[in-house]
Formats: C-alpha cells, structure tokens, sequence
C-alpha cells in the first residue's frame, strides 16, 4: 500500500455514503466516491462544504455551488504549487494520491544524479497537469511531458511557471501517446525513466480511440522498447475497476523485467482520511532497476 501522508495544503476530511469530503488550500469540497461503501463518520463537518459536485443519471454531472469559492486557487506540496479548479467532470486538476509516486521517483532520480552527475531523462505519458512532470524535474529530471488535450498540457505550463521550474527542464508534447513513443523508438530516443496514467477510455486529438484493456498491453510493451540502456525506473497508475495492481505487476514482468531484469513493487494507492482509515484511490505498478 503507497499512501500519500505528505501533504499540508490538501486533506480527505471525511468519507463515506459513496462520497469523499476534501480540503484542497481553504476550500473545501464534495464529491463522489463510489468505494466509500460506508458511513461517514462526522456528518457535521460536511456542512463544511462550498461546492458539492452530483452525479447525472445521464453521465457526467455538475457542480452546486453552497458557498462563494474561487474560480482557480493554488495549493502546494512542498517546493511545488499547483492551480486547482472544479472542472465539468468533478475533476479538480490534480491527483493528491500521486504525491506517494512523487516521492518514490524523486528519491530514484536524485540518487541517479548523485552517482553520475547527469539528468536523467523521463518521459510522462497522459501527463494531464503535470503534476508527476513538475515533481520530476524538481528533483533534477529532463521531462517529455505527453498529452493527447491541449488544454491539460496548457494547465501544466501554467503549473510549471508557478513552481517556477526553469522551461529548459520540460518538453511539453500534445500527441497521442502510442503514435509519440513509437516516433521516438524509430528516432532512436530513449528514456531513463517512463510513468504513465492512462484513462479508462478516450480519444487521441485525431480521434483515435482508446479502450484501456485493448491497448494497455501493447503500450507498455512499447514504451519497454523506449527505455535507455541504464533505466532507472517503469511506472504504471491504474484508475480502472478490476485493474488490480497485481494485474500491472504482471505487465512489468512480460514487458520491462524480462528485458532489464530489476524489480516490481506494485500496491494500492491511498488517501489517510482524518477522522479515519484510508480512501482508496486505485492502483500503481512500479519497477526499479535494482
């Protein structure tokens, strides 16, 4: 289990009845959760709430509005700051789970750098707003960061700048990711370190279509095929239903362990809750070149 503890701007206040109450800066928030099968524990503090984002029967949903709130604010994880907004789809523009994938990959990247006195060179695919990009570079990585929608690569410079991380550090690309990493295979580039966070379902700036069980297998088996000759690190983040994490362990072994030998270590990412427990938030499949 990889729980993300490490943050002082972002807090899952409470969970349950199907829904998560969250504090992200000084705004607090609710939103739907359908593994939060039980009762909260403290109804009274979802009287907290501003904003309370409701599923519709036909898809998708909208926010209601309880109390004033920003249209945009930023929060911050360490040296890193983020601009957080309610979207359309109950999406607030950052995945605070992540922070344990932050810390995972910034510990790897600077022990590269202390042994060689090089940047290694990581490549994020579905990089969304840049948050696992921003964390990267931070800790002294070259990032490519990859996303099929302009505007969620927009959304990530936005972020770089208010990190103020130097624009030498980053590639932002808006592509589809197979078409991208295949590209650079027959470029003969190559990578250090590899992540990605593919969506259940999408389509590519073209049109392409997406469907993650028809297509995951076949990513990471290519983008094994992108990285460098000295690889640092192969990350795999899950959001699906019944993509359990040992189902991305066992895309690691076929795809990168049986090619560069290493290790897996793959589990459940958490959120601590504060009157309690853990909320689950899916699943992340890493290899390390031990």
């Amino acid at each position: 289990m990889f729980i993300a503890d490490t943050w002082r701007d972002y807090a899952v206040l409470d969970a349950g009845g199907g829904e998560k109450l969250e504090r992200w800066g000084d705004v607090i928030l609710r939103r739907p959760d359908p593994q939060t099968i039980w009762p909260p524990a403290d109804p009274a503090l979802w009287r907290q709430a501003q904003a309370h984002y409701h599923r519709s029967e036909r898809g998708g949903g909208s926010w209601e509005i309880l109390r004033p709130l920003p249209e945009k604010w930023s929060i911050r994880h360490g040296s890193l700051r983020f601009w957080v907004k309610p979207t359309g789809f109950k999406h607030t523009g950052l995945f605070p789970e992540q922070a344990a994938n932050w810390q995972w990959m910034d510990g790897l990247i600077r022990g590269r750098i202390a042994a060689d006195g090089e940047a290694p060179k990581v490549l994020n695919l579905f990089g969304y707003t840049g948050g696992a990009s921003l964390a990267c570079a931070a800790a002294g990585a070259h990032v490519t960061h990859v996303d099929a929608a302009k505007g969620m690569v927009l959304w990530a410079k936005e972020n770089r700048e208010l990190s103020g991380l130097p624009e030498t550090s980053f590639r932002f690309i808006v592509e589809d990711a197979l078409a991208f990493v295949r590209r650079e295979i027959r470029r003969g580039h190559s990578y250090d370190g590899i992540l990605m966070d593919p969506p259940s379902y999408g389509r590519g700036p073209s049109g392409e279509v997406w469907k993650l069980e028809d297509e995951l297998f076949g990513l990471v088996d290519t983008c094994a095929q992108a990285l460098s000759d000295r690889p640092l690190f192969f990350l795999i983040n899950g959001y699906t239903t019944g993509f359990q994490a040992s189902v991305l362990d066992n895309l690691l072994l076929r795809c990168v362990v049986s090619r560069h030998g290493g290790k897996t270590d793959s589990g459940e990412l958490c959120l601590p809750v504060e009157t309690g427990g853990v909320l689950p938030c899916g699943a992340s499949g890493r290899w390390f070149h031990a």
